[in-house]
């Protein structure tokens, strides 16, 4: 087993670092390429493209992490353990250095043959992508590989940033100028003006300040799409549990597959902190792990994602072929678009609330919001499930929570569990028949609440965090004019045209909605990821009645 040099004690140690038999080796040489490194030699350095998985045939690699001028040694590899983590699985940029500690022989596993082995040899395949996995909640856990962000630790932008690293399963640390000393020397270093806070050091070593999500990712490599054309079997606009599944089964199922998301895997789900109902998990799971592993999954089949791209436009070319217009200037051409980008969060007309967003005023409740909400009160808006899942995960993190109701009770909107659960919690207060009427703070921070009951009575909380769970709208105004019908408040009509082939049809032939953006659908995980699995097989038709007429089947 590799030996690794921190952290010391870890219960899935060997799962992180299996030890391939000799036979199990053999077995992968058809896969890869022999290669020789002489001691010193540098395999594989921090930022640099990912060349996919590397089995240590004989010799020692040393695995290492930079931190400025330190490098610091996390892991020795040697005969039968095998160099790499998730990011090797797209020939991402790696997030370690590896060094030939003596001369090393390796087989190397470029990453469209490292998804071969995957799938062709399921159960050797199944040892490695644990251990890739693992490796890489290990480098998050550790904060190791990926960049730095300094910045005042409740400030908007660095919520914005950690929120888009997190979501997104980057490994990353953040640095506090007001209480740690390496940050305040990064920043005269570089002399920095606090207009340009926050900073992001990137692994490669380039400087962001203030940087968007988009110029983010391109820096740390999220987003590497080829700059060849090509055109995919399907385009899934969304990453949601629905866009995710329908990933999932169409690229199983051998169609060439991309996925966009102008924010981050998993959607909405992906956001709730704790998901308690949704089949096969009896103890519950988070959003963000649940909607991770279909991520993976999707990885694993070849799906390739583009996040965070946001598609502002869908046209069609002779031929059917089908054109989504990019944010960012380009295009990505399908022969066929699955819209599954799901809703926006509603926002409240209440005056200055803008003034407190993304470092005070939240949508949803990560461990990231949870932090800030140590010794404070908060107050949260909202009596779906997804209030309630948040009200019951800030109770064990806020001082005390506030609950604002408009209806009569939580029961008449939230599963009975989520009631029970938080009726038992003894620091939630919950105004029925209530609703925000106004905010106070300055300088961005939120200092209180004010509210408004029906029956005319005031009253203000003082409050630092503030939570809206308010219900959303569908996100479908970048298909205005493609022909696509609608209902009354936005959503997606499918299956409305005469001779419709799908339920999941919309009016343009070849583009599909499913998930919480499709009129009618049941707004539940387990609802959207089976709008995923039928839209996969009502693709299937769709190509083959296409091929019928005529046009081409594949690009």
């Amino acid at each position: 087993m590799s030996e690794p040099l921190y952290p010391a004690s870890d219960t899935r140690l060997a799962q992180r670092y299996p030890k391939l038999s000799s036979d199990e080796i053999d077995r992968l040489r058809r896969f890869g390429t022999a290669v020789h490194f002489d001691a010193g030699d540098t395999i594989v350095s921090m930022g640099e493209t990912g060349h996919g998985l590397a089995v240590v045939v004989s010799g020692i690699v040393a695995i290492s992490r930079r931190n400025g001028d330190v490098c610091e040694t996390l892991v020795n590899h040697s005969n039968g353990d095998f160099v790499g983590e998730l990011a090797q699985l797209r020939g991402r940029p790696s997030l370690f250095d590896a060094t030939a500690t003596t001369d090393v022989e390796l087989i190397r596993i470029e990453p469209d043959r490292l998804r071969a082995v995957l799938i062709a040899e399921a159960e050797l395949g199944e040892t490695i992508m644990r251990a890739l996995i693992l490796r890489r909640v290990n480098l998050i856990e550790m904060g190791a590989g990926g960049p730095i962000i300094i910045g005042r630790a409740d400030g908007g932008d660095v919520v914005r940033l950690t929120g888009f690293l997190r979501r997104n399963g980057h490994p990353h640390r953040t640095l506090d100028p007001d209480t740690d000393a390496e940050a305040g020397a990064v920043l005269r270093q570089f002399a920095v003006d606090p207009g340009d806070m926050p900073i992001v050091l990137c692994p490669s070593g380039d400087i962001l300040r203030n940087p968007s999500e988009y110029d983010l990712a391109r820096c740390i490599g999220l987003l590497t799409r080829s700059a060849e054309p090509h055109l995919y079997d399907v385009a899934i606009v969304g990453a949601g549990p629905a866009g995710l599944a329908a990933a999932v089964y169409a690229a199983s199922e051998g169609l060439s597959t991309i996925v966009l998301d102008c924010r981050a895997f998993g959607g909405q789900a992906g956001a709730s902190a704790r998901i308690e109902n949704y089949f096969g998990f009896p103890t519950g799971i988070s959003g963000l792990a649940l909607t991770a592993r279909a991520y993976n999954q999707a990885q694993k089949f070849g799906v390739e994602f583009a996040i965070p791209e946001e598609v502002v436009g869908l046209d069609e070319r002779a031929g059917g072929t089908k054109t989504l217009r990019l944010a960012s200037g380009g295009t990505v051409e399908a022969r066929a678009v699955v819209v599954a980008n799901g809703v926006d969060y509603r926002h409240l007309a209440v005056q200055r609330l803008d003034e407190f967003e993304g470092g005070c005023v939240h949508y949803w409740a990560s461990p990231i919001e949870g932090r800030l909400c140590y010794g404070h009160d908060v107050v949260l808006v909202g009596a779906g499930n997804s209030a309630g899942q948040a009200i019951v995960y800030l109770a064990s993190k806020a001082t005390r929570v506030h609950v604002l109701v408009r209806g009569p009770d939580l029961a008449s909107s939230m599963s009975q569990y989520l009631v029970d659960r938080i009726e038992s919690q003894p620091n939630v207060n919950v105004l029925t028949r209530t609703e925000l009427s106004a905010v106070e703070g300055v300088d961005g921070t939120l200092s209180a609440v004010r509210w408004r009951a029906k029956d005319g009575r005031e009253g203000a909380i003082d409050a630092r965090h503030l939570f809206l769970f308010i219900g959303a709208e569908p996100r479908t105004g970048w298909l205005a004019g493609t022909g696509v019908a609608f209902d009354d408040r936005g959503f997606i009509l499918t299956g409305v045209r005469s001779g419709a082939p799908s339920p999941l049809a919309t009016c343009r032939d070849g583009v599909y909605a499913i998930g919480d953006v499709r009129a009618g659908s049941t707004k539940r995980v387990a609802a959207a990821v089976g709008d995923g699995a039928q839209v996969v097989a009502d693709l299937h038709v769709y190509f083959r009645d296409t091929a019928q007429l005529g046009e081409p089947a594949r690009a």
